[in-house]
């Protein structure tokens, strides 16, 4: 699966063995894997298997379907703001390292239906900057270019404000709801193959 970079960020595949190395809270491993230092609480084990629709199984059982489009978010030693951000104040403080900061996931390769669906999340102190936006975009468009891809839905609650506006973004649109079974109900977004109103995406692959 190719690497994706964006004009901020590094979106390197999730493999197994990493996968293995945060269950596990093999920090330096981790770390090791993917070239980049992890937040001090993010990601873990709870976050793990809220991402992974699958259980580490079957995830291990076929981890080329089961971890399919999934990649870490990776900021680049020049990250910026992005657009409309906060200035970053110049503060004395250790040189910048590449730094893990969230990730994207699909909940495994599509079915028959040719549907992806795809969630998203970014660590706390990184958060408001435009990475989750740029990191979806990104994703979003190279799914859509994988063969039998017709679609990729994103589901969220009607409360999730942040997550409505990386949906909005990415130009996706509503399609439907469906019931979770604790909190209530899910608003389901989508965009598909063709689609005229998918914003300008600014990513290159690399294997």
């Amino acid at each position: 699966m190719a690497i994706l970079e964006t004009p901020r960020l590094t979106l390197l595949p999730i493999t197994l063995p990493l996968v293995e190395a945060v269950m596990a809270d093999r920090r330096d491993e981790a770390e090791a894997l993917v070239g980049a230092r992890m937040p001090a609480r993010w990601p873990n084990r709870e976050l793990i298997e809220r991402a992974f629709v699958a259980p580490l199984e079957a995830i291990r059982a076929d981890p080329e379907n089961g971890l399919w489009g999934d990649r870490v978010m990776i900021t680049r030693i020049d990250e910026g703001g992005g657009l409309g951000a906060a200035p970053v104040p110049r503060v004395p403080r250790e040189p910048r390292v590449p730094r893990v900061i969230g990730s994207v996931v699909f909940h495994g390769r599509p079915g028959a239906d040719g549907v992806a669906e795809v969630a998203y999340g970014v660590e706390e102190g990184s958060q408001g900057r435009g990475f989750a936006t740029e990191a979806v975009r990104a994703s979003v468009a190279w799914a859509l270019r994988q063969p039998g891809v017709r679609a990729v839905q994103a589901a969220t609650f009607g409360w999730h404000v942040a997550s409505l506006r990386v949906i909005e973004k990415v130009g996706m649109v509503a399609v439907g709801v469906r019931d979770h079974e604790l909190l209530g109900e899910l608003q389901i977004f989508e965009t598909r193959a063709g689609c005229d109103g998918l914003p300008a995406v600014h990513a290159s692959e690399r294997r």
